[in-house]
């Protein structure tokens, strides 16, 4: 079963260091999909060795932004862009190594039955490599938070490694999304399951980067805690049974 054009949407800031590595492990893993890299005006460079790239490489694409916006704005205009050129699957990947190109496979192989599939950290066979004991129980605390709140069956809801189908794209309120890092991942996450497409997760190996600044900050994840309670309190009775 053919899955059509793929596009993986890479954000960077500050990522010059990592770019050319993580664009080479994707286009060896999977030399059939694109790369769009979208640049919020990195100090560093990161935006001339995008450039770079996509002059010696026709799979290799693209977006600068003026200004650091956040993930949330950075990957809504990459779906924006992969809809105006006619993709069928998107990808969200991390620029810095922690999500692995060579997993990438897997994840398609998945969407053949699914709308959107999630690499996960937390489901049988999955794992975390290198963080420390404080970060992978925040990570795990919020999961467990987002589903008991939003019934929502997932158990990494957070995570940022994920391939869609275009057509559940279309159908979120993109243009509506302010929020940012773990928030947005849930945001699109509940979205789609509450469309009632069908999501699954597959397990993946997440690895701390290991190069460059985590751009993880309190202010996202108090974010994402209090973004949450609205919507599970706003939701009510009109949430989806667990099943």
């Amino acid at each position: 079963m053919s899955l059509g054009r793929v596009l993986v949407v890479v954000p960077t800031y500050n990522e010059r260091d990592n770019l050319e590595i993580i664009a080479g492990r994707l286009r060896t893993s999977v030399p059939e999909a694109h790369l769009l890299v979208v640049d919020d005006n990195s100090p560093d460079g990161t935006g001339r060795v995008a450039d770079m790239l996509a002059a010696a490489d026709d799979h290799v694409h693209v977006l600068h932004r003026t200004g650091k916006a956040g993930l949330g704005a950075a990957y809504v205009a990459g779906f924006g862009w992969a809809r105006e050129q006619g993709y069928d699957v998107v990808v969200e990947m991390d620029a810095d190594g922690s999500h692995a190109p060579e997993q990438l496979p897997r994840l398609l192989t998945a969407l053949e039955n699914a709308d959107l599939v999630l690499g996960s950290r937390y489901v049988p066979g999955g794992a975390v490599v290198n963080w420390p004991k404080s970060r992978e129980l925040l990570s795990r605390g919020g999961n467990l938070y987002t589903r008991l709140l939003l019934r929502l069956p997932l158990q990494d809801a957070t995570g940022g490694y994920r391939a869609y189908r275009r057509s559940v794209l279309d159908g979120l309120a993109l243009d509506e999304i302010s929020s940012q890092g773990y928030c947005f991942q849930v945001d699109l996450a509940w979205q789609t399951w509450r469309q009632g497409h069908r999501v699954v997760e597959v397990p993946i190996t997440f690895v701390e980067r290991e190069r460059g600044e985590s751009k993880m900050s309190r202010k996202i994840v108090a974010e994402a805690l209090w973004r949450v309670t609205v919507w599970g309190l706003r939701s009510g009775r009109s949430r989806r049974p667990v099943g």
